[in-house]
């Protein structure tokens, strides 16, 4: 917000600014010049002022752009993660963090029983990579069915798969929550085998890929395969988070 001791720039400086697309620049100079000149700064502190809240903008809008095209389902990020509540290891916590599996293209795979924080740990990862700069696509297994009839008609199904993977890492969630459509385990096969060495995957199941063909027997075995090779398979135990909460009237507020 301009005050009066930062009045606005000159009208030609205005437009300069805006012709050479430096929207956080314009936006804060009136108050940096003003601080400037009571201050008595060196021309390059100013400059340095303003092309730093140039750069802070744009990554924020960059943070904010990648956020939106992740798809993320709730929001939920570490902030609120216990690592105390969850079976999984606390080493291996720490370990999946780093992201260096991401950057490896190596796989991940959650699977266990509903309710003990696979999809929680998924976006929780997934929303930490977005803050690091990396780019990533959030699917459930219907939305890769969706995708495939949708592009089957006029034979774009490769170059769908081939925008998913513009993505660093790209998340299936919930496998064998429900029957699986054979458009939906043909498009979680095309997908594994296109990121095959080259994009990381991470999925959530209540089973182990080894099961996977009670539910796509015609794709499981070559998708299991590829995406086995190089991933760090977590199998989460106990009981619901969920349902431990709302037995103990934690999941709504009291009613008054």
């Amino acid at each position: 917000m301009k005050t009066a001791s930062a009045p606005p720039l000159p009208a030609d400086l205005e437009e300069l600014l805006r012709r050479l697309r430096l929207p956080h620049i314009r936006r804060h100079a009136p108050e940096i010049v003003a601080t400037a000149k009571a201050q008595r700064w060196e021309p390059a502190e100013v400059l340095k002022a303003l092309f730093a809240e140039e750069v802070a903008g744009r990554e924020r809008s960059a943070l904010t752009t990648r956020r939106a095209a992740a798809g993320f389902p709730t929001g939920k990020t570490f902030d609120a993660w216990q690592p105390e509540a969850s079976s999984i290891p606390a080493p291996t916590q720490q370990a999946l963090r780093t992201l260096e599996w991401v950057h490896r293209g190596e796989n991940l795979v959650v699977c266990g029983p509903s309710g003990t924080g696979k999809t929680f740990l998924l976006e929780a990862l997934g929303q930490q990579a977005v803050e690091q700069g990396l780019k990533v696509a959030w699917f459930t297994l219907e939305d890769l069915g969706v995708l495939l009839r949708g592009h089957r008609a006029d034979d774009t199904v490769s170059k769908a798969i081939a925008r998913i993977l513009r993505a660093d890492l790209v998340v299936v969630d919930d496998i064998g929550l429900l029957p699986v459509a054979a458009d939906a385990a043909e498009g979680l096969y095309r997908l594994v085998d296109a990121a095959y060495e080259k994009r990381s995957v991470a999925i959530s199941s209540n089973l182990h890929p080894a099961g996977f063909d009670e539910l796509m027997p015609k794709t499981a075995t070559a998708t299991v395969d590829r995406l086995l090779h190089h991933a760090h398979v977590c199998q989460t135990s106990g009981d619901s988070v969920r349902l431990t909460q709302a037995l103990a009237g934690q999941g709504v507020r009291p009613l008054s």
